[in-house]
Protein backbone atom coordinates (compact mmCIF):
# COMPACT_ATOMS: atom_id res chain seq x y z
CA UNK A 1 0.00 0.00 0.00
CA UNK A 2 3.08 2.27 0.97
CA UNK A 3 4.60 1.82 -1.97
CA UNK A 4 1.60 2.39 -4.19
CA UNK A 5 0.77 5.41 -2.69
CA UNK A 6 3.83 7.49 -3.28
CA UNK A 7 4.93 5.61 -7.30
CA UNK A 8 3.51 9.07 -8.53
CA UNK A 9 5.62 11.34 -6.31
CA UNK A 10 8.52 8.32 -6.69
CA UNK A 11 8.00 8.40 -10.70
CA UNK A 12 8.08 12.57 -10.64
CA UNK A 13 11.12 13.21 -8.13
CA UNK A 14 13.56 9.67 -9.13
CA UNK A 15 14.45 10.42 -5.20
CA UNK A 16 15.83 6.70 -4.34
CA UNK A 17 17.13 7.64 -1.17
CA UNK A 18 14.12 9.02 0.34
CA UNK A 19 10.94 7.91 -0.90
CA UNK A 20 8.51 5.04 1.04
CA UNK A 21 8.06 3.88 -2.56
CA UNK A 22 11.60 3.12 -2.50
CA UNK A 23 11.70 1.82 1.05
CA UNK A 24 12.70 -1.78 1.25
CA UNK A 25 10.81 -4.07 3.26
CA UNK A 26 13.52 -4.32 6.44
CA UNK A 27 13.74 -0.82 7.12
CA UNK A 28 10.12 -0.30 6.98
CA UNK A 29 9.84 -3.68 9.63
CA UNK A 30 12.08 -2.26 11.75
CA UNK A 31 10.77 1.33 11.95
CA UNK A 32 7.35 -0.42 13.16
CA UNK A 33 9.30 -2.38 15.99
CA UNK A 34 10.83 1.00 17.17
CA UNK A 35 9.13 1.05 21.01
CA UNK A 36 8.29 4.81 20.28
CA UNK A 37 6.72 4.45 16.62
CA UNK A 38 2.89 3.49 16.46
CA UNK A 39 1.37 3.16 13.16
CA UNK A 40 -2.00 3.18 12.40
CA UNK A 41 -4.56 1.98 9.04
CA UNK A 42 -6.60 4.57 7.72
CA UNK A 43 -9.66 3.03 7.48
CA UNK A 44 -12.51 4.42 4.96
CA UNK A 45 -15.45 2.61 3.69
CA UNK A 46 -14.78 -0.63 5.17
CA UNK A 47 -11.26 -1.20 3.48
CA UNK A 48 -7.67 -0.18 4.36
CA UNK A 49 -7.16 3.27 2.08
CA UNK A 50 -3.63 4.57 3.93
CA UNK A 51 -1.88 4.60 6.92
CA UNK A 52 -0.14 7.19 9.31
CA UNK A 53 2.99 6.24 11.10
CA UNK A 54 3.19 8.38 14.33
CA UNK A 55 6.74 8.95 16.29
CA UNK A 56 6.40 9.29 19.82
CA UNK A 57 8.81 9.21 22.58
CA UNK A 58 6.54 10.06 25.50
CA UNK A 59 8.78 13.05 26.63
CA UNK A 60 7.27 16.19 27.24
CA UNK A 61 10.07 18.20 25.03
CA UNK A 62 10.44 16.08 22.38
CA UNK A 63 7.80 16.79 19.69
CA UNK A 64 6.33 13.71 17.94
CA UNK A 65 6.20 13.79 14.14
CA UNK A 66 4.17 12.33 11.78
CA UNK A 67 6.11 9.92 8.97
CA UNK A 68 4.98 9.03 7.01
CA UNK A 69 1.52 9.32 6.07
CA UNK A 70 -0.17 7.99 2.78
CA UNK A 71 -3.49 7.27 1.40
CA UNK A 72 -4.18 5.64 -2.04
CA UNK A 73 -4.66 7.47 -4.88
CA UNK A 74 -7.83 6.92 -5.83
CA UNK A 75 -8.99 8.36 -2.44
CA UNK A 76 -6.79 11.04 -2.13
CA UNK A 77 -8.38 14.54 -1.89
CA UNK A 78 -11.68 13.42 0.17
CA UNK A 79 -10.56 14.56 3.31
CA UNK A 80 -8.80 11.30 4.40
CA UNK A 81 -5.70 12.51 5.22
CA UNK A 82 -7.13 15.50 7.48
CA UNK A 83 -9.34 12.96 9.04
CA UNK A 84 -6.27 10.73 10.36
CA UNK A 85 -4.59 14.06 11.18
CA UNK A 86 -6.97 15.03 13.72
CA UNK A 87 -7.82 11.52 14.92
CA UNK A 88 -3.68 10.96 15.76
CA UNK A 89 -3.55 14.31 16.99
CA UNK A 90 -6.89 13.50 19.51
CA UNK A 91 -4.54 10.11 20.35
CA UNK A 92 -1.32 11.41 20.82
CA UNK A 93 -2.03 15.19 21.80
CA UNK A 94 -2.90 18.08 20.00
CA UNK A 95 0.31 20.14 20.75
CA UNK A 96 4.20 19.62 19.70
CA UNK A 97 4.10 18.14 16.35
CA UNK A 98 6.44 18.15 13.48
CA UNK A 99 6.53 16.79 10.03
CA UNK A 100 8.20 17.28 6.71
CA UNK A 101 6.88 17.27 2.55
CA UNK A 102 7.80 18.40 -0.53
CA UNK A 103 7.79 21.78 -1.30
CA UNK A 104 7.10 21.66 -4.33
CA UNK A 105 3.89 19.35 -3.85
CA UNK A 106 1.43 22.32 -3.13
CA UNK A 107 -1.84 20.15 -2.27
CA UNK A 108 0.41 18.33 0.47
CA UNK A 109 1.70 21.90 1.90
CA UNK A 110 -1.96 23.93 1.90
CA UNK A 111 -3.19 20.12 3.60
CA UNK A 112 -0.69 20.78 6.54
CA UNK A 113 -1.05 24.34 6.58
CA UNK A 114 -4.51 23.73 6.95
CA UNK A 115 -4.19 21.40 10.23
CA UNK A 116 -2.69 24.13 11.77
CA UNK A 117 0.64 23.41 10.87
CA UNK A 118 3.32 26.39 9.52
CA UNK A 119 6.79 25.95 8.04
CA UNK A 120 9.25 26.35 10.60
CA UNK A 121 11.81 27.76 8.07
CA UNK A 122 14.14 24.96 7.48
CA UNK A 123 14.43 23.76 4.20
CA UNK A 124 16.31 20.86 2.79
CA UNK A 125 17.82 20.29 -1.11
CA UNK A 126 16.81 16.92 -2.24
CA UNK A 127 17.26 17.19 -6.05
CA UNK A 128 17.28 20.03 -8.32
CA UNK A 129 13.80 19.40 -8.38
CA UNK A 130 13.05 18.24 -4.96
CA UNK A 131 13.23 20.54 -1.95
CA UNK A 132 11.85 19.38 1.83
CA UNK A 133 10.29 21.92 3.94
CA UNK A 134 9.74 21.39 7.61
CA UNK A 135 6.64 21.93 9.52
CA UNK A 136 5.89 22.34 13.50
CA UNK A 137 2.44 22.76 15.04
CA UNK A 138 2.39 24.04 18.36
Amino acid sequence: MQTEAFQDLYKKYQDTENSPAAENIDKTIMRLQQPFTYYYFIQEFDENVGAVRVVDKGEKDTAKRISPIFVLPQYQRLGIAQKAIRMVEALHGSSNWELSTILQEKVNCRLYEKMGYRQTGKTEVITDKMTLVFYKKD
